[in-house]
């Protein structure tokens, strides 16, 4: 499924010459890329980004993939599985953008796929050349700091343009305020 960016432009362009859309970024804006998903080191990662980008001047961009279900018994119910699924990731991306606007006051880039989440997220990154960094929570518990971290720093490190910040997903927030 192709990328699906969210954009918000209000009824006739009223952009100044040269002036990005909505949910895009300027030439010269840092873009600090975060992955959504439901673990509980995304939102240390999504803080760290959201000050990061209200620092150095910078915009956040949200990627949500949603896995692919192997659902074919019936074809009704598979359909009706990625319909709720759809849903459920575009309140997902709603909730989370409402805190990026909150704590860095613009709107962030959405971009919503459907694939296995390290290959969307690979793919994103060599399409979009306005994303300057990934932004990534790392799991603490004795399991690892998760598959994406697991891949992104082993064999696909090679294959990133950009650099990668992993946040332990352990940090609060005043220790998020500190570092950056």
């Amino acid at each position: 499924m192709a990328d699906e960016r969210v954009n918000q432009e209000p009824a006739g362009d009223e952009r100044a010459e040269g002036e990005p859309k909505t949910g895009e970024a300027k030439p010269t804006e840092r873009v600090m890329l975060v992955v959504v998903d439901d673990s509980l080191e995304m939102p240390v990662a999504l803080r760290y980004a959201c000050r990061r980008a209200r620092h150095a001047a910078g915009r956040v961009a949200l990627l949500h993939v949603i896995e692919r279900t192997e659902f074919q018994t019936w074809l009704g119910v598979g359909d009706l599985m990625a319909k709720e699924a759809r849903e459920q990731a575009e309140r997902l991306m709603q909730r989370v953008a409402k805190q990026v606007m909150e704590q860095v006051g613009n709107m962030p880039i959405l971009y919503l796929r459907e694939g296995k989440q390290s290959d969307e997220l690979m793919r994103l990154i060599s399409e979009e050349p306005s994303i300057s960094i990934l932004i990534l929570g790392a799991n603490t518990d004795p399991g690892g700091p998760g598959p994406l971290v697991s891949a992104l720093t082993g064999k696909m490190v090679g294959k990133l343009r950009i650099p990668v910040t992993i946040v332990p997903g352990n940090l609060s927030s005043e220790d998020i305020d500190a570092i950056s």
